[in-house]
């Protein structure tokens, strides 16, 4: 950590042998079994229709709307720090991530994201940030590639 901002981070998935790791400024990379590690990048442009990074057995009803209101879209299924190495290596556009997380489980795969180009931010787009308060629970959050959409715009909002 260095300013509130995750700036290494380090993702293993033993059983896939899948290994993620970036740091910011230097970039990212997957490493696949015994092959050599590659450079990975976010899809820096949304595909239509999105891939989503998600899981509609877990999903709550904020979720289920916001996929309704951004439209057609794919929806793929992965472990959880998985789902932001999907987004890091350009495999989806986006994981909204509409429930409770702890920062220890997304400080890793935040710098790994943002070290492949990506953006991590909370429901009002502005970044999300470490050690900010108390409590070490994180606000809700989108970790994408395209950074020229604004993602709340798909969020139900409370009527007046």
């Amino acid at each position: 950590m260095e300013n509130q901002q995750a700036t290494l981070g380090v993702i293993y998935a033993p059983v896939l042998e899948r290994f993620y790791y970036g740091v910011l400024g230097e970039g990212a990379w997957k490493k696949q079994g015994p092959a050599e590690a590659e450079a990975i990048q976010v899809q820096a442009k949304l595909r239509s229709p999105a891939i989503v990074a998600g899981s509609r057995s877990h999903a709550g009803n904020s979720l289920i709307k916001f996929l309704e209101n951004i439209g057609p879209h794919q929806l793929t299924s992965m472990g959880s720090s998985l789902k932001f190495c999907l987004v890091a290596e350009g495999s989806a556009d986006l994981y909204p991530r509409l429930g409770l997380t702890s920062e220890w489980d997304t400080a890793a795969a935040q710098a790994v994201v943002e070290a492949a180009g990506g953006k991590i931010t909370m429901l009002d787009m502005q970044p999300l940030r470490y050690n900010t308060k108390d409590s070490l629970l994180n606000p809700f959050f989108f970790v994408f590639g395209d950074s020229s959409v604004d993602w709340s715009q798909y969020l139900e909002r409370e009527k007046e």
